[in-house]
């Protein structure tokens, strides 16, 4: 029997564990044979103990190599010119990329079989063998990365009174039975790679930046952060009808938490590129990566029809009670604006999905012509060029009038832009401009 070194043939003069390698490159290829006992040159020279070696392979593949290789590995002792040898046949596994535990599914883990030589595998064929492996639905695939955290998620799940355990990791798709991270667990791990970039302007364009920030972490902790930055530049602003004060909001509580979440849960994570969010005067502007699944059309999106491109990830934010039944957020949206004259504006490319909420405080009205003030008017500006500021008592003794007259003469000196507002209530005074 002659034995030479091919692309699927490996010769090991003895057991050493850098073996572990060469049956991951196997796995990893086309599979092949790996002889123990036989040196580079062809040359055998046989094992001292082939049960006791046999045994001490079979132990170092299936404590050493993830995920489990074992059924695709087959044990057999020959005898060669009167010497025991091993002959290791691998086939080629299902559940590719195999790798080193030790090391991780990074090339320094994970190798393959380049014609006579063992060697690390690159980046991109790792992603490759995932893909072709666990399809391609990008949640539900292997994690690159499976040395993870989950601090912010756990927080999260001890909210909503949720166990947070192995089991239930596994239940939700984040753990395989063999104890691999899945992405939707790199998603809401703390190692989690992608990034919300929010930046604040002045104006309606973005030609002055007021603020700039990027969120990171778990999914979970850019939820919680970047509500909190949005509402912080979610201000209120008080009117009177009549003696009746109204608190209104620039943007409905309920559109923006949807809006925010819907960029979360829906955009296409096998992108890399930052979920953007821009606050300006008149507006806030959500942008996600990843246009309406094929076959999908904005208006479906719109009547709450729902197709999901994380379903794992939808349900684990569902389970949470964070969001509702699938395909909700878009018409509470809409239903937030009710009853204003604006209403939020939903742009899709083939790569992109944005999502804009009209600010309902912000005025666009030109400053109206000037209109000479009335005698009252006049007798009012007087007064004020003596003091400091008036109030509206003030006016009625002034002018001799009631103070519901008093309260419209002062409202359209303020319409002119002749006196300003200063206060409510009890404290309200006014000042010349």
């Amino acid at each position: 029997m002659t034995f030479t070194e091919s692309d699927t043939v490996e010769l090991k003069s003895q057991l050493i564990s850098d073996i572990c390698k060469e049956i991951i490159a196997f796995a990893n290829s086309r599979g092949g044979t790996l002889y123990v006992g036989v040196e580079d040159s062809g040359n055998v020279i046989g094992v001292t103990d082939a049960d006791q070696s046999t045994l001490q392979l079979s132990n170092m593949i299936r404590d050493s190599i993830k995920p489990d290789v074992t059924m695709f590995v087959r044990y057999e002792t020959l005898c060669v010119e009167g010497k025991n040898i091993i002959a290791v046949t691998v086939q080629k596994g299902t559940d590719r990329p195999y790798y080193l535990g030790s090391k991780g599914l990074k090339p320094s883990g994970v190798y393959v079989r380049n014609g006579t030589s063992t060697d690390p595998a690159t980046d991109t064929a790792i992603r490759r063998m995932i893909k072709e492996t666990d399809g391609d639905s990008f949640e539900t695939m292997r994690s690159l990365e499976q040395q993870l955290t989950f601090k912010a998620a756990e927080e999260q799940f001890k909210k909503r009174n949720v166990p947070f355990d192995a089991a239930k990791m596994q239940t939700l798709g984040m753990v395989s039975q063999d104890g691999i991270y899945s992405n939707v667990a790199l998603l809401l791990s703390d190692q989690c790679s992608h990034t919300i970039k929010a930046a604040a302007f002045s104006g309606t364009d973005k030609t002055t930046f007021q603020d700039r920030r990027e969120f990171g972490g778990s999914l979970f902790q850019q939820m919680e952060e970047m509500y909190a930055y949005l509402d912080m530049r979610n201000q209120t602003k008080a009117t009177f009808e009549g003696l009746y004060r109204r608190d209104t909001r620039d943007y409905p509580e309920e559109a923006l938490r949807e809006a925010l979440l819907n960029s979360l849960v829906h955009r296409d994570y096998s992108f890399s590129a930052s979920t953007l969010i821009s606050v300006y005067d008149d507006r806030i502007e959500f942008v996600s990566v990843g246009g309406l699944p094929a076959g999908i059309a904005l208006e479906d999106i719109m009547l709450g029809l729902s197709v999901c491109r994380n379903p794992k990830l939808a349900a684990i934010f569902y389970r949470l009670q964070l969001i509702e039944a699938y395909g909700t957020g878009m018409p509470k949206i809409i239903k937030a604006y009710a009853g204003t004259d604006l209403e939020p504006k939903i742009q899709v490319t083939n790569n992109a999905f944005k999502i804009t909420l009209p600010n309902l405080n912000f005025s666009s009205k030109p400053v109206p012509v000037y209109e000479p003030p009335t005698e009252d008017e006049k007798r009012v500006l007087s007064l004020l060029a003596t003091r400091e500021s008036i109030v509206r008592s003030d006016v009625d003794r002034l002018l001799g009038v009631s103070q519901s007259t008093a309260n419209r003469i002062l409202k359209q000196m303020i319409e002119k832009y002749l006196i300003s507002q200063e206060g409510t209530g009890k404290n309200t005074k006014y000042i010349k401009r």
